[in-house]
């Protein structure tokens, strides 16, 4: 799948496409991303991609016209390479749907991949957006300087999706992933830390047993734990997905009861 980014700031995401394990993914070309520097499309000497608002007030907006000479040349890549129909255009904003990991998959596994479009300043011309753009996505309730960072973790998620990129199966084990809950704890050596003061923090005694069915059921617990503690209301989503078991229920209620002592 191809991504093209659209961004006044392509030395941000030179680290990000060459190092850790997802550099299989770009290396690969699994997931193929070309960085399109926005004001190699300005058409003055100062290389202007941004101006003041119509109507007053703070800040810049950027400017309809480098913007669209942009799309037109991703366009005009995109043709060449064969991919005939016209991308998905994503703009990141915090108006946008928040990105999780369903949406995650969801852009994982679209062949065609996106057009992403970090904006900057104040905004967007509306008129590009209005043109242009298909899907809007959201990091979460918060503002943040610019597209960049959004884009870099839609491309992070969407890179460790790939087959090959990590182990078999590791990501089918993550938070929010199959029956949608968060992960449970993981440990390594050494099996005793020595804190400070004297105290040992251990291993949990059945992560050495050895004994598999019980490392499952322990760890399904903790999972729950975790989420009907922090996330409750994804436990109410995986009961209506049926994705909890008797066992599940019977552990939620002791954790319930738990909590009313």
């Amino acid at each position: 799948m191809r991504f093209d980014v659209l961004t006044l700031f392509p030395e941000l995401f030179t680290a990000h496409l060459t190092v850790g394990i997802n550099r299989r993914a770009y290396t690969q070309g699994l997931v193929d991303v070309h960085l399109w520097p926005l004001r190699d499309h300005a058409d003055d000497a100062y290389r202007r991609v941004d101006d003041r608002p119509y109507g007053g007030g703070p800040g810049m907006v950027m400017l309809a016209e480098p913007l669209e000479r942009a799309l037109a040349a991703v366009q005009a890549a995109r043709a060449a390479a064969a991919l005939s129909e016209a991308p998905r255009v994503i703009h990141f904003t915090p108006t946008g749907r928040v990105l999780d990991q369903a949406e995650v998959r969801r852009w994982a596994d679209a062949p065609g991949g996106a057009v992403l479009l970090c904006g900057r300043y104040e905004g967007i011309d509306q008129r590009v957006l209005d043109r242009h753009v298909t899907d809007e996505l959201s990091l979460g309730d918060f503002v943040l300087s610019g597209g960049e960072l959004p884009a870099l973790a839609l491309l992070d998620a969407v890179a460790r999706l790939q087959p090959g990129v990590l182990t078999a199966d590791s990501h089918e084990q993550d938070s929010f992933s199959g029956d949608g809950l968060l992960d449970c704890p993981h440990y390594s050596r050494p099996e005793q830390l020595i804190d400070a003061d004297g105290a040992v923090r251990a291993v949990p005694p059945v992560l050495l047993s050895g004994h598999h069915g019980q490392i499952a059921r322990w760890r399904r617990e903790q999972s729950l734990r975790l989420t009907a503690t922090r996330r409750p209301a994804l436990i109410v989503a995986a009961r209506a997905a049926g994705c909890l078991d008797a066992a599940d229920e019977r552990f939620l209620a002791a954790l319930q009861r738990e909590a009313q002592l």
